[in-house]
């Protein structure tokens, strides 16, 4: 069985399912009664929520399952899928995805009884910690992100070119479904290309293309642009800064840009990485995440 966490842990063993708050946004999943969210619960400790990167197919466990052997041995870790990947909702929304994704995590620690946690995020789920450290920050102590944007619908760059390759490769993936375009949108996430490999592939065509239903409600679903540059200096959670220096979605000046906006911010930036620094450079990412969450 492919994609084992380093302590034996599999993505089934370690698979939970539950219906959270009324009524979190959208409709279908969403409606009166509860939207299911699918997440792991690995460890015990202080609680540590993980929110996943962008793309089709992407889950929780295929982004973060490299780092949580090490991670779990000291915090409980909470790896949340996001809405409308893997087996979160379905829901139809027509609002910005982030502000979505941050209430959907916090009605996931409303459920489980936890008050506060940490968050670790990864591309999307990078911005929708920083969504919640801006929204809910009562519910969040220090949060990590990287290869995200500021803005939900993508920022303006000022050296790098838009839309990325990563967005193009992305769409065309999204569009068409096929192992080929997966493939093709694979290798330029990821800087080293020997990680594409064909269980990847299938592992990621099989999570984006099970449900007709969750694939429908991707369909219609809008996201709608909103620019959080302005709330960045509020933001008084501590937040760690991990990108990938060769990342071909996000340029990694949009970090430096959040850099200089949060007070309490530190930036590290990997060499030889692409988009997906915890599957690509598990090691040192994880090493970051927890020298920062620690206290150093």
């Amino acid at each position: 069985m492919p994609f084992i966490a380093s302590n034996g842990l599999t993505e089934a063993g370690t698979s939970r399912t539950i219906k959270v708050g009324g009524k979190v946004g959208g409709t279908v999943g969403g409606e009166t009664g509860g939207m299911p969210v699918h997440y792991h619960d690995v460890g015990e400790g202080e609680p540590v929520l993980f929110l996943h990167s962008y793309g089709p197919g992407t889950t929780a466990w295929i982004t973060f399952h490299k780092t949580i052997g090490v991670l779990s041995r000291h915090f409980r870790c909470i790896l949340m899928d996001l809405p409308n990947f893997s087996k979160t909702g379905p829901i139809v929304y027509r609002e910005g995805v982030h502000a979505i994704q941050a209430r959907t995590a916090v009605a996931l620690l409303d459920a489980l009884g936890i008050e506060q946690a940490h968050w670790v995020g990864s591309s999307q789920g990078g911005q929708s910690s920083m969504v919640a450290a801006i929204t809910y920050p009562e519910r969040v102590r220090k949060f990590v992100m990287g290869g995200s944007h500021i803005g939900t619908g993508g920022d303006r760059y000022l050296m790098a070119n838009r839309p990325s390759e990563g967005s193009r490769a992305t769409r065309q993936a999204l569009d068409d479904p096929s192992r080929e375009n997966i493939r093709r949108y694979l290798r330029v996430h990821l800087d080293d290309e020997s990680l594409v490999t064909d269980e990847l592939v299938d592992y990621i065509h099989r999570a984006h293309t099970w449900s007709p239903e969750f694939m429908e409600a991707r369909r219609q679903s809008v996201s709608v642009p909103h620019d959080y540059t302005g709330d960045l200096p509020g933001i008084q959670a501590p937040a760690l800064l991990i990108h990938g220096r060769y990342d071909r979605m996000v340029a990694f000046e949009v970090s430096i840009a959040i850099l200089n906006h949060i007070a309490d911010s530190r930036l590290v930036l990997l060499n030889n990485c692409g988009h997906w620094p915890p599957f690509e450079k598990p090691a040192e990412y994880t090493a970051h995440v927890l020298a920062f969450l620690r206290g150093y």
